[in-house]
């Protein structure tokens, strides 16, 4: 079923600062979860809610501000991967990213379904893909771009 939606998701949270709530909201979360706070106890970057509403905006169909700035796919995969599996984490971070989209006040139904789609999706798969070794992750790895009715292959 295809999406009658002209604009991207990028464009319906309300661009770049819309992404900037939510990535604030969201990393304001998980910092208070206990198990997926783990994952944040060695430190971070200080701009980490603006690299992560960054490569969001890229990946919803906005500016491509990350990979011109930040990194590429490859380097995002690599700092989540090696870890080994972490299921009852991911699940967590699922739930904060929802409870994130409240704190914003993201109502709008088929907007909630298609980021926490994109989310569950980065989560489970692309970021889970490589638990063994960091070294495993391919160097072209492209941020995947998501649009209403999921992952875009073109």
């Amino acid at each position: 079923m295809s999406s009658p939606r002209t604009d991207t998701l990028f464009e319906a949270i309300g661009g770049t600062a819309g992404v900037l709530r939510l990535a604030h909201a969201w990393h304001e979360r998980v910092l208070a979860d206990e198990v997926v706070s783990h994952a944040f106890s060695h430190g971070f970057h200080p701009k980490h809610t603006e690299r992560l509403a960054a490569y969001w905006a890229e990946a919803w169909c906005g500016p491509p501000v990350y990979s011109e700035m930040f990194g590429s796919e490859s380097s995002v995969v690599r700092m989540h991967s090696g870890n080994g599996p972490h299921e009852d984490m991911d699940r967590r971070a699922i739930a904060c990213f929802d409870l994130a989209m409240d704190d914003v006040k993201i109502g709008e139904p088929a907007l909630r379904r298609a980021l926490h789609d994109y989310f569950e999706w980065t989560t489970t798969q692309s970021m889970a893909a490589y638990p063994g070794r960091k070294s495993d992750v391919p160097e072209d790895l492209r941020i995947p771009r998501w649009s209403w009715d999921g992952l875009l292959t073109s």
